[in-house]
Order: structure tokens, then sequence, then C-alpha cells
């Protein structure tokens, strides 16, 4: 994704004269035209800044606060330059302002004069579409990050590979709020150690929470808290260290993303946390219910901001669970915004540079277009089914662990004959029934606890067969088995 001062200069370039900028920073994005009008060539511009309140700040303008006085005088008086426009985003929906805006725009094309207009939803008016250019500044790059980090750490001396992890961890906090944070959290005693980035990504979870768009989960599980699934370990463990700077220098291939499909409770969501932790990457989960609800705006324009913020965090995953539910009901040839989010992800899967990993889950398979699992979007597309006994008996034995259990003195096999069908959250729930009883009666638990709590269950597979064979016959050819196939059944 190219950096805020990159998009600026293409839109002078082109001699735009509006520039949208799309972000909620205005003194950062202030900060950055200063910095673009003293390098200007051949002789600097200056900056003039506009708002609704102070009209023109410092010594050049006609102290107007009425945004058709401030144009008027832009259009007729106004020295070559920059113009910063604070407000003029929030009354475009004043007809007379829009005429004026435009008028304006065509009075200063090609004069030296560049008008910025800084807005937070990125909705332009159809008849200002033609002369503008749109920079999307969500985040700072990892340049004024690192520039900002650098001046507050330097008196503790860190060492390269501290100060680049810090710059990573940054990505996604507005600069002011990774300022802030570097104030609180350094002091002349303090150490840049594990328990430093831990409280770094802590705040980190607070600030994409404010975004309202992503939500920050945290990667807590690891390969030993998934039971089964060897293939899909395989591959994941075979991937752990491609987005690491030494991969990067050997110019190794990035994984783009995985689909894992299958029933529901089968551990889908739980690999996806498995991936983001096993490759040291934050994990972000993408609600497309919350993309359709129309509150943060258009969906097309939500799901923009979404891709662009999570390009502005990377490395990252980017998870997408129940994605059926966000495509389906596409058909190709359609119209509306379902399509245009459609085509826009299937063409940013396939394109895009950041080091960002998609994983995604669904349940009614069936659903997916085809266009979606083919080859070149995903790596591999995984089938999640119902675990077979081994694999049941890896799972009784992690719940078991987490629940003080001792699965020592359980006849594990026995357990995991009883549960034959059962999917994994089913077993979980069971043993957490269990030791409730246990804890109620004031004893522990015993074998027998287990299997009366295993009868009083019945498992999602017997209520939804006729579902379950059908999304079997689906993936038996479209998808690889997240289990190795050779294990019997008991």
């Amino acid at each position: 994704m190219r950096t805020t001062l990159e998009q600026i200069q293409t839109a002078l370039a082109s001699a735009y004269p509006i520039t949208f900028l799309v972000s909620a920073e205005e003194e950062r994005l202030e900060r950055l035209l200063q910095r673009f009008g003293a390098g200007a060539r051949p002789e600097p511009l200056p900056v003039l800044v506009w708002n609704c309140v102070d009209g023109f700040t410092g010594d050049t303008g006609d102290g107007s606060t009425d945004p058709l006085e401030a144009l008027a005088w832009i259009a007729t008086q106004g020295p070559k330059g920059l113009y910063v426009l604070k407000d003029m985003g929030d009354v475009l929906a004043d007809r007379r302002v829009l005429r004026r805006l435009r008028d304006t725009a065509l009075k200063v094309r090609d004069s030296g004069r560049f008008l910025f207009i800084l807005t937070t939803d990125g909705q332009i008016p159809a008849s200002l579409r033609p002369l503008s250019y749109v920079v999307v500044s969500m985040f700072p790059d990892e340049a004024e990050l690192r520039a900002l980090t650098e001046s507050r750490i330097a008196t503790y001396n860190p060492s390269a590979a501290a100060l680049d992890r810090l710059v990573t961890a940054l990505k996604g906090m507005s600069l002011t709020e990774a300022d802030h944070l570097l104030r609180r959290l350094l002091s002349p005693e303090r150490e840049i150690d594990e328990g430093f980035f831990d409280e770094v990504l802590a705040e980190k979870e607070q600030v994409t929470r404010k975004e309202g768009i992503l939500e920050f989960v945290p990667p807590q599980a690891g390969l030993g808290d998934m039971g089964g699934l060897d293939q899909l370990k395989e591959w994941v463990r075979e991937r752990s260290d491609l987005f690491t700077a030494e991969a990067r220098k050997q110019g190794l291939p990035l994984p783009k993303g995985v689909l894992l499909m299958g029933m529901s409770g089968c551990g889908k969501s739980l690999a996806v946390k498995v991936i983001a932790h096993e490759w040291r990457m934050p994990l972000f989960r993408l609600d497309m219910n919350l993309v359709f609800s129309g509150v943060h705006g258009s969906p097309e324009w939500v799901f923009h901001r979404a891709l662009q913020a999570i390009e502005s965090v990377a490395p990252a995953v980017l998870w997408i669970d129940e994605i059926e539910m966000g495509v389906a009901g596409y058909h190709e040839g359609e119209s509306g915004s379902l399509t245009r989010i459609f085509s826009t992800f299937l063409t940013w899967m396939q394109e895009h540079r950041a080091e960002v990993f998609v994983a995604a889950t669904a349940n009614r398979i069936q659903l997916l277009p085809a266009e979606i699992i083919r080859k070149g979007r995903f790596d591999q597309v995984f089938f999640v089914d119902l675990p077979n006994d081994e694999e049941r008996k890896e799972i009784l034995t992690i719940h078991m662990r987490r629940q003080g259990i001792d699965a020592a003195r359980l006849d594990l096999i026995l357990l995991a004959s009883a549960t034959r069908g059962w999917n994994g959250a089913e077993i979980e729930q069971a043993v957490v029934s269990a030791r409730i009883s246990a804890h109620a009666m004031g004893g522990e638990v015993t074998q027998n606890n287990l299997l009366q709590t295993f009868g009083k269950i019945i498992p999602l597979s017997r209520t939804m067969e006729e579902q379950l064979k059908a999304i079997r016959s689906w993936a038996r050819t479209r998808a690889l088995p997240a289990t190795t196939q050779a294990r019997p059944e008991m």
C-alpha cells in the first residue's frame, strides 16, 4: 500500500485541483503537507489552513469563517499554495457550498493552488469526482512510526531487532495514539522486554475497538491446544517462518490464505487462532454482518476501509468467519452491494502485496461460489470433518487437562468410543458438565460421571445427519481433508 506522501504526490502531479484526505488525524496530515510544501520545486508552497471557527489561521487569508466567502477568496485573491480546508467536508450537503467549491476548483486548476479537504468517511459528491483525487490515510506508514519511535526511545539504546519489533507492534495506531502510548509506557527504570510488548499489544486491542470494523482477537491457542487435524498442523508448521525478516531476504513466497470448511463445532475457529499464534502474528476478525449493517456507512466503503486497515497493520492474519454469509446470494452478472464487495474481495485476494494472511471459515460450504475456492486466492482448502477415535482421545485429554482431571486414570478408549460422531465443541461441553456435576456431589470426576453426562447429549451429527452427508459429499473432491484419512475408525 502506498504511503500518504506518495498518494499526495500523485494527486498533485496529476494536477487535480481537489484532494480529499480521508483520515481522522488532522495534525499529522497538516505536518505532512507542511513538509511537502517546503520541499516543492521550483519554489516552496505555503500551507494555508482554514476551519469554521477561526477562518484562515496565520497572517494570510480573509479571516472569514463562512465557507462560501473562504472559497471565493481562494478563487479570486488566494496566492499559490496548499489550502487545507478542515471543516469543508461537513458542509458539502449544502448545494450552495458544493456549487462554489466546484467553481473554485475550476478557477484554481493549473494555477499553483491546490485544495485539500479533510474528511473521515470518504463519501465524495458525484459532481466533484472528476475534479478530485482521494488519499486514504488510515494509519501512519512505517517511516513515520520509526521516526517517532526512535525519538522516544533513543536514550534506551535499543537493539535493532527490538526497534523493528516495536515499530511493527505500533502499526495500526494513529501517530497520536502511538505517541501517547510510548509516553505512558516509557520511564527511566522501564526495560523494553516481553512485558513491554504485551502492554503495547493490549493497547492495540483498544485502538482496534475504537475503529469499529476489525475485532482484535488474542491468539492464545497453540498447536498443543488443538486435537487431531494432523495434515492441517503439518501445513501450518511448514509455513511458520515465512513471515520473518530472514524469509523476506531470501525472497520466499508468502502464503495468501486458507479456507477451512466443515461442520460447526469441529475446530475451524480454533485452527485460525492456532495459525496466528504459531506464526506470531496479530489476529483480526472481520464480521461480514457488521459490514452489511450500515452502522459505519455503505457496505462497499466499510469493506474497503477494512481492507485498508488490515494492510496498514500487516503482517497480520485476517479472519473472516462464516464467509458464506457474506457471499451467499451472489450470482454472476448481478449488481448491488453484495456483488461489488465480492468482486472487490476476489481482486484483492489475487493482487494485494501486503503481508496479510486470510483465514476464512465456512459451515454451509455449498453456498460458496466456485470463484472463491480456486487456486491463487487461497493456498489450500481444508475440509474439517468430525474427529475420528484417535482425535477424540486427544480432544478428551486436552479438555480434561484444562479442567484439572487426571486422564491417566480413565479409559480413554472407552470414552472415545462413547463419543463417536461428536464434534470437539460437544466433547468440551461434556467434560465441563461432568466436572460441574462432580463438584455438586462433592467428589472428583469419575468415568461414570463422564459416561452419564455423555448420555444426556445428542450430537449435532445425529440431528443434522442429512446435512453432514451432503457436506461430506460436496467436499470429497473439492477440499483436502484436515485429517489423514488412513486412520481407521474403531
